[in-house]
């Protein structure tokens, strides 16, 4: 059987943990900076069937329990930094399910190139189907693009 890498040992993980506790696994990403390497797990809260605020107790609990299993399966042999927490208020958008999600919200999209000038687009979130992203600038205007043209789609932060 070929080894699970440790991003798939941490869904599983928290599939289970996450339905018996009220947490949902956003994403994993696993990173060197500055000669330190840090698995750093995003975690949404769920509450009331819908999402809450993930605070500092909820991602000390997982941090415990993620600790513990990766502990026992040893999947990462170099040193590292755990870290755990919310995706933010910013928090990117990668699946379906994001997109779908965040339907009518606010987001900055960030182009590999530019249209209309632009390489920053931002603007209401009205639809995602079959890897196109569909969006209503501040003027109105509906931009349809693939999401390959996309760097990086990012819930917008609003002040």
């Amino acid at each position: 059987m070929a080894k699970k890498k440790t991003g798939e040992l941490i869904a599983e993980w928290l599939e289970e943990f996450g339905a018996e506790n009220g947490y949902e696994l956003a994403r994993t990403e696993y990173v060197k900076e500055g000669g330190q390497r840090y698995l750093r797990v995003y975690v949404d809260k769920l509450e009331d069937g819908g999402y809450g605020v993930m605070g500092t107790d909820d991602c000390e609990i997982v941090s415990r329990y993620l600790s513990d299993k990766l502990d026992e399966a040893d999947p990462i042999k170099e040193n590292y930094v755990l870290e755990v927490s919310s995706p933010g208020m910013d928090r990117p958008l990668l699946t379906e399910k994001d997109f779908k999600r965040f339907m009518g919200s606010v987001v900055d999209v960030k182009l590999y190139e530019a249209i209309d000038g632009r390489k920053l687009l931002t603007g209401e979130l009205t639809g995602y189907k079959d890897g196109e992203i569909t969006i209503k600038d501040e003027k109105g205007k509906e931009i349809i693009l693939p999401k390959g043209r996309a760097a990086k789609v990012n819930l917008a932060v609003i002040f």
